[in-house]
C-alpha cells in the first residue's frame, strides 16, 4: 500500500468520524488536606528580579512524602494570568493545634 493511499484512507475516517476535533484531556486536580505537628521552618530568603510579563512564586516548606520532615520547594518564574493574582503557598495553624497547607495558587482580581 503506498503512503498516498494509507493519507486517504486517514482522511476518509476522519472524514466519517464527522470531523471530531482534537479536545486535551481534563487535568483533574487532587487536593489532599494534612494536618501535621510539626510547625514549618522560617521561609528562606530568595532574591527575586523584576521580569515583565511574569509572576514569581515564592518558595514554600513542604511536608516530604515519608512524612518525617519539612523540605524546601524553591520559589519561581510563572507566566502572569491577566486579571489575576498569585497567591502564595502557606502553613495555617488550625484550632486543634495541627498545621495544614494551603497550595499556592491564582485568585481573581
Amino acid at each position: 500500500m503506498t503512503t498516498l493511499a494509507i493519507a486517504l484512507i486517514g482522511l476518509l475516517c476522519l472524514g466519517a468520524s464527522g470531523g471530531l476535533a482534537y479536545t486535551p484531556p481534563a487535568q483533574a486536580r487532587t487536593y489532599v488536606d494534612v494536618g501535621i505537628d510539626v510547625a514549618p521552618p522560617a521561609p528562606r530568603y530568595e532574591a527575586v528580579v523584576v521580569r515583565p510579563g511574569y509572576a514569581w512564586t515564592p518558595g514554600y516548606w513542604r511536608w516530604n512524602e515519608d512524612g518525617r520532615h519539612h523540605e524546601w520547594v524553591g520559589g519561581v518564574y510563572v507566566a502572569e494570568r491577566p486579571g489575576y493574582e498569585w497567591r502564595p503557598q502557606r502553613w495555617r495553624h488550625g484550632h486543634e493545634g495541627r498545621w495544614h497547607s494551603q497550595e499556592g495558587h491564582w485568585h481573581r482580581r
